[in-house]
């Protein structure tokens, strides 16, 4: 026995070691993205499934053997197809966190923070004073901040604008008798490109009761893409900021400002 286990070690390579670190990376990747989602339900259907599958296969009945057997040989595209908004979660997570750290490595050669922060902070206000304004007057908003805008997506479900940003304009749109008050605004390059947008509501399980439509939208888009969305609660006028599917409650307009300068 202990020559056996020796003969294990000596074939044990650091590629080996390197090759299970990167592996169970991927699995925590994986599993922080679908925790507390319907996506772990089916995970586990799945698992079930297969494990049917080897039992049955073991006791060699054939028939069910067979038909076991079909649904697995194309198992690979039905997890692509089940879980594409987990896998398109996963690549844009993949995807900003390298392109962060390009932006960063650029600015930090080439780049002009200060300019930048002046520059940032003169677009931002405007939107820091409407969602101040909306939030004493409990006014319900939803603003998204995206990096591209999908013209198609966007502009089939929303109003097209493309407009320079202004708070009386943020507070025009979502003015509780506007026809334009229900739904998102999306705004790209300190820019309103539409209004009234419908986004993807997150099916997450873990989400808290209280939460309505717009929390529910915010933490969906944010889910699916790399923008950040702010809302303002028309019950309470609680301000809130959802990002990579995740909510930030109870912001004060400063702290408000502070995460978008830093985000933005």
């Amino acid at each position: 026995m202990g020559i056996f286990d020796l003969d294990i070690l000596s074939g044990f390579r650091l590629l080996d070691v390197i090759d299970i670190l990167l592996v169970a990376i991927i699995i925590y990747y994986i599993y922080s993205l679908i925790k507390g989602t319907i996506a772990v339900n089916i995970l586990l259907g799945v698992g079930l499934f297969y494990g049917i599958y080897l039992v049955v296969k073991q006791m060699e009945m054939r028939l069910l053997t067979e038909i076991f057997g079909g649904f697995i040989s194309v198992g690979s595209i039905a997890l692509i197809v089940v879980f594409q908004q987990e896998i398109r979660r996963f690549l844009i997570h993949v995807g900003k966190n390298v392109s962060i750290r390009r932006k960063k490595f650029l600015w930090s050669i080439f780049g002009n923070k200060k300019t930048t922060q002046i520059t940032n902070g003169e677009q931002i206000r405007p939107i820091i004073d409407a969602c101040r304004s909306m939030s004493k007057s409990k006014t319900g908003a939803l603003l998204v901040f995206s990096r591209y805008f999908d013209e198609e997506y966007y502009q089939s479900s929303g109003v097209y604008i493309d407009a320079p940003i202004s708070k009386r304009l943020l507070e025009s749109i979502f003015f509780k008798n506007s026809p334009l008050h229900d739904g998102a605004v999306i705004i790209v390059d300190f820019r309103i490109m539409t209004a009234s947008s419908v986004l993807p509501l997150s099916d997450s399980e873990d989400l808290p009761p209280q939460f309505g439509l717009r929390h529910r939208a915010a933490i969906g888009v944010t889910e699916v893409s790399e923008a950040i969305a702010v809302i303002v609660s028309e019950e309470t006028g609680e301000i809130s900021l959802a990002k990579d599917g995740h909510v930030n409650m109870n912001l004060s307009p400063e702290e408000l400002e502070k995460i978008l300068m830093e985000e933005l």
